[in-house]
């Protein structure tokens, strides 16, 4: 029987995989002895890579077996799919309110046919940028469920090192979630590309900004997304009566985002039940009333599904059509929360709620806006109101209102889960998470983003008061996204899925002209209202710079000036030095060996329990880390001496910390397993070699009485370090936590003591300490001060 092409190309691949990696251990690990080689396949299954530091010599271990993620129960994904339509959509479902009067903005229709250029141009955008690049592309890209700018980074961080940090471990690739499936060989292009990325210095910090400038972006979305939808819905009441004035206008738009932000705390979950209800019957109402105009006034806009009439509209308007695509854009706000909010749905709950009721609807409002246009051009500047039957009027002015407030949330639940990525990654000062459902996880409210969102937003309706002004703002937040993260997926495309050449070709020829047109267009209103997304991303990209910049740089003081295994033994063999019962659990950022603040507090406490664990809790680029790959853990040699342990707590960055179970519980837990574990294969394999044999000849050994007292030899020395670590646990914790102050180092320039001395420390001053986001026990704390120069 013949292998199929696809059973060749896994096998190559993974061919090329082991290869790489044995590459890849012997460039970051060159002083080290690699036991491993020269041993049968099967003990390679067992290794585990020591990158914690070269003091620790050799460890073995095993690797967890990959357990890939259950599809959820269609019961699931169809409730998903519900919520869904109350929290993604709210946005892209408002844009019937505001597109055509945006398009045409100042009020005029100078040929009835340019309404079908206009009506073909909305429909191809929403076809292929909603529909064909996000539902059925970049969902592809999550991040094992998660999605966003920081997710489509963390891809790229994965499979390239372009990291800034580095921290990065040979072990980070054993976690299940971090492997990479590659679904075809075309492996030369995509080693090309990566090896290009790895080397250019220039390459890792423009991907870090654009992730920054994207991330920022999106957050500006979530404050122009509520001033914008509520604007144009609390508007409409204008047309039930003149005794609304503009400023009452804006005051009911500010309560009812007032109230909005107020309304975060009961999390997703419920404002999700809460709203999907609302948006449902939106989309009935306007994709009813769309069909019932499209019958009544113009079935022939039809022909607009021909593109010609896209092509006669520039030749009859030129300059002004393609200033006019800034209006047309605004169909497809809200579309980058498609993505952002993934990780508090699914992939396929999303892709059904779109294909099944918001496209469709949204197809069928504006061909009946365009319908009644044909006929009544003169109310272009309130087409969605004046195109409302008369008797439906008011139940659609509450629904409109409902739905703008519902529009917001899209972007403000999108907003929140870009930044518990961005947190997670080193890049955004430490801000409160917090989980608002057990039942479905990603699912967060930050009560810090959340009143300066609230704030931010009040500004805005104040400050412009009319949407014309704010549209021309919001369009280049929209549009910036999107086109950082077709970058970002052509990157994806080359790289990880190893995508067909004339796939990306095409890819890049239809969605990026598109985009870019678009881009050029909504630039053109910079000087109208167009500068404020871009001031927003200026101010939280100077807020990202700073806290990812002195956060690099503490990390390499620390690595420059870690602890060598000597030093350590010089200061527990000091007989000045004394030692007493208990177990101290010294935390730090340095994953690669023991940091300098350690010596700074032994310098000054000459006492220290007799059993020490430096405890790194570290963030890998990926969603999730399963709780039995979590804790790396390390002995300090020798160990016959000391009782000295470096552990790795690693998280996904949507990982919940020290909420179901204590995480000091957990720490000693997995420190018991390792220890019975490394004790048991450090005297399998001594034996073994002892012997002369492979690690799978030794079952064949035929000594049965020296294999016995082995054994027991091997069961008493876990024995013994268990009783250690008991004996020191019942005497008691503590719990030290090395508080850095950081300043600028003498004759730093006037650049560097800003950032340093003013800007990050002032951040510093304002934001959540380390122990309220581990959630150590203040009563067993002991913080330890040290002042790094950098």
């Amino acid at each position: 029987m013949d292998m199929s092409s696809d059973d060749h190309v896994e096998e190559d691949h993974h061919k090329h995989e082991e290869m790489e990696e044995e590459m890849e251990l012997e460039e970051e690990f060159p002083h080290q002895d690699h036991q491993l080689k020269g041993k049968k396949k099967s003990w390679s299954k067992l290794r585990r890579y020591d990158s914690l530091d070269v003091e620790s010599r050799s460890v073995r271990g095993h690797v967890h077996g990959g357990h890939g993620s259950k599809g959820a129960e269609w019961s699931v994904i169809l409730h998903l799919a519900f919520q869904s339509i109350g929290i993604v959509y709210g946005d892209i479902g408002t844009s019937p309110l505001y597109v055509f009067s945006s398009t045409f903005s100042n009020g005029i229709i100078k040929h009835n046919d340019d309404i079908l250029g206009v009506l073909s141009m909305i429909f191809y955008t929403l076809t292929l940028i909603p529909l064909v690049k996000y539902v059925f592309i970049v969902l592809r890209a999550n991040d094992n469920g998660d999605g966003g700018t920081f997710a489509l980074y963390s891809l790229i961080c994965r499979y390239a090192k372009v990291g800034l940090i580095p921290s990065q471990q040979a072990e980070d690739r054993e976690v299940s979630n971090f492997k990479l499936e590659s679904p075809n060989d075309r492996l030369k292009r995509a080693s090309r590309l990566k090896s290009k990325l790895e080397s250019s210095q220039s390459a890792k910090y423009f991907l870090l900004f654009a992730t920054m400038l994207g991330t920022s972006m999106v957050i500006g979305d979530g404050v122009l997304t509520p001033c914008i939808s509520v604007l144009s819905a609390v508007g409409g009441i204008k047309q039930a009566t003149s005794a609304m004035t503009e400023d009452m206008i804006v005051w009911i738009s500010v309560v009812i985002l007032v109230c909005l932000f107020m309304l975060q705390r009961l999390g997703t979950d419920k404002v999700g039940y809460s709203f999907a209800p609302i948006i449902c019957i939106w989309f009935a109402f306007i994709g009813g009333i769309g069909f019932f105009n499209f019958i009544k006034f113009d079935p022939t806009v039809v022909k607009a599904l021909n593109p010609q009439y896209i092509l006669q509209y520039f030749r009859r308007n030129k300059k002004e059509a393609w200033i006019s695509l800034g209006g047309i854009v605004l169909a497809i706000t809200g579309t980058e929360a498609l993505f952002a909010d993934v990780g508090h749905f699914t992939v396929p709950s999303i892709q059904i709620s779109m294909c099944s009721v918001t496209y469709p609807a949204l197809i069928f409002a504006y061909t009946g806006q365009a319908a009644y246009l044909r006929k009544h051009n003169e109310h272009v500047a309130d087409t969605f109101f004046k195109s409302i039957p008369d008797s439906l009027y008011w139940p659609m002015f509450v629904l409109a209102v409902l739905a703008a407030i519902i529009a917001s949330q899209a972007m403000i639940s999108g907003t929140f889960s870009i930044i518990q990525q961005s947190l997670s990654l080193g890049c955004f000062p430490r801000v409160k998470i917090v989980h608002t459902s057990a039942k479905y996880e990603g699912q967060v409210f930050i009560p810090e983003i959340n009143y300066l969102l609230m704030l931010a937003c009040v500004g805005v309706t104040l400050g412009f008061r009319n949407t014309t002004r704010i549209g021309n703002a919001y369009g280049i937040a929209v549009v910036f996204v999107m086109t950082l993260t077709s970058s970002f997926l052509v990157l994806i495309m080359i790289m990880i899925w190893k995508t067909p050449i004339l796939f990306i070709i095409s890819y890049v020829f239809v969605i990026g002209t598109v985009e870019l047109l678009y881009l050029s267009s909504v630039l053109y209103k910079f000087d109208q209202g167009g500068y404020l997304p871009l001031a927003f991303a200026a101010v939280l990209m100077s807020i990202m710079y700073v806290w990812n910049n002195v956060y690099r740089r503490k990390y390499y003081y620390e690595l420059d000036h870690k602890i060598s295994q000597d030093k350590l033994i010089e200061v527990v063999n000091d007989t000045n030095f004394c030692q007493i019962p208990g177990l101290a659990i010294f935390y730090s950022e340095l994953v690669q060996g023991i940091p300098p603040i350690f010596k700074h507090y032994i310098e000054n406490v000459p006492a220290l329990q007799s059993v020490l664990i430096f405890v790194s809790i570290k963030s890998l680029p990926i969603s999730k880390v399963p709780v039995e790959e979590r804790f790396l853990f390390r002995q300090v040699e020798p160990k016959d001496q000391l009782n000295v342990f470096r552990c790795v707590v690693r998280y996904g960055y949507t990982d919940v910390r020290n909420e179901q179970e204590p995480f000091e519980t957990m720490l000693i837990e997995k420190l018991k397993e390792f220890i019975r574990d490394e004790v048991w294969f450090s005297q399998r394999e001594n034996s073994a070699e002892q012997n002369g044999e492979t690690f799978e000849g030794e079952s064949e050994n035929k000594d049965h009485v020296k294999a016995q007292v082995d054994e027991e030899r091997r069961w008493e020395a876990v024995d013994r370090e268990m009783e250690a670590v008991e004996k020191a646990w019942r005497a008691g914790v503590v719990h030290l936590i090395g508080e850095n102050e950081v300043v600028a180092g003498e004759g730093a320039g006037i650049g560097k003591r800003i950032l340093i001395d003013y800007a990050y420390n002032f951040l510093k001053r304002n934001l959540r300490q380390s122990e309220k986001v581990f959630d150590i026990p203040h009563k067993r704390m002991l913080k330890v001060g040290m002042t790094y120069e950098l």
